[in-house]
């Protein structure tokens, strides 16, 4: 297949009328053939590389998750209360009540001299996009409600169980996808401070839906502009194109880490098209002279310009606003790093 690839591109690049002038654009063009080729044996194996993802997860994931879900409804039919903790309700005492409340009932049931004592009351804590359940087993149940300006999202689930009140926790199962690190977590946090390692969870896969959503949304509102987007499983490394008439703009982010909704690293640049190559070849601000081996002389080449403006929005908006804000003042940026050459008389 990659043979293929290269074949084809080099195919293309005979079509044109003006390859093997010289020995500088043979060289040239050998180079392009090379990026073309690996350019797209990257997007092959990124494409291979997601269908495998999908297939590999699609069953099983599905099937653990229609499970828990009817286990999490049906414990929350069967609850006497609901409470909605707001701020310094939730803490690590409550936890501590919740998880002898669990090991209380489990003992209860598994003790047939206990079996004619009523049962404890089932209560469901509510506190931010958590719903904390007693489930059957002496396990905690954590479900996430996850959200994309204001619309529910996805649900995503974690399972908690400990042998005693006095062990620590483990994380039985859970549905949360498998490149967030879970089990990183749980041997950072859980046994030293489970209620931060319940938050943190959240916060994970918020920002993992956030930053999802938010290349969703510009790949639909902006999908005939915008080719080459590539991001990480988890989208906390993002880079795409645009192309403008007059020049292309490739964006890079990277996110400090899985909780960021907002990059913190990031490149815009913007590279003159061929057709202002010839307006900007003598310009000094926008091209770049190589030196020739050989006594071969020199080649000037136009370099990119950093958008600052545009690294600017990345940094503070959203990404669909970002891109509105980067399209908007686009012309008006390029027109002042790449002016037009005066026309000589």
């Amino acid at each position: 297949m990659e043979s293929d690839i290269e074949e084809s591109i080099k195919k293309k690049v005979r079509r044109n009328p003006h390859a093997g002038e010289s020995s500088r654009k043979s060289g040239l063009q050998d180079e392009d053939i090379r990026l073309e080729t690996t350019r797209a044996r990257f997007s092959n194996v990124l494409k291979r590389h997601s269908e495998l993802t999908e297939r590999l997860s699609r069953d099983s994931d599905k099937m653990i998750f229609e499970r828990l879900q009817k286990e999490f409804e049906a414990a929350r039919a069967s609850q006497n209360q609901e409470i909605y903790l707001d701020g310094e309700q939730w803490n690590d005492g409550l936890l501590a009540t919740i998880r002898e409340r669990v090991h209380m009932e489990a003992e209860r049931k598994a003790m047939p001299e206990d079996a004619d004592m009523l049962p404890l009351e089932k209560i469901t804590y509510k506190v931010g996009n958590k719903v904390i359940c007693c489930l059957e087993g002496a396990r905690i149940g954590i479900q996430y409600e996850t959200s994309f300006a204001g619309e529910p999202c996805e649900l995503y689930h974690c399972v908690l169980e400990s042998k005693s009140f006095l062990e620590k926790m483990t994380v039985l199962e859970h549905t949360i996808p498998f490149f967030l690190p879970v089990r990183e977590s749980e041997n950072d946090l859980l046994s030293s401070n489970a209620m931060k390692f319940i938050d943190y969870i959240g916060e994970l896969l918020q920002a993992y839906v956030d930053r999802r959503e938010q290349v969703r949304l510009i790949k639909e509102l902006y999908g005939n502009q915008i080719r080459e987007l590539y991001h990480s499983l988890p989208f906390h490394m993002i880079e795409f194109v645009l192309d403008d008439s007059d020049c292309t703009v490739t964006v890079s982010l990277r996110y400090a880490d899985l909780i960021s909704v907002l990059p913190t690293k990031i490149s815009v640049l913007a590279w003159p098209m061929p057709q202002m190559k010839k307006n900007t070849a003598n310009s000094s601000s926008s091209t770049l002279s190589i030196k020739k081996e050989n006594g071969g002389g020199t080649v000037s080449h136009p370099i990119p310009a950093r958008l600052s403006y545009a690294e600017d929005a990345l940094r503070t908006m959203s990404l669909p606003e970002a891109y509105a804000e980067i399209v908007l003042n686009l012309p008006q940026a390029i027109q002042q790093m790449f002016p037009p050459k005066p026309q000589s008389s």
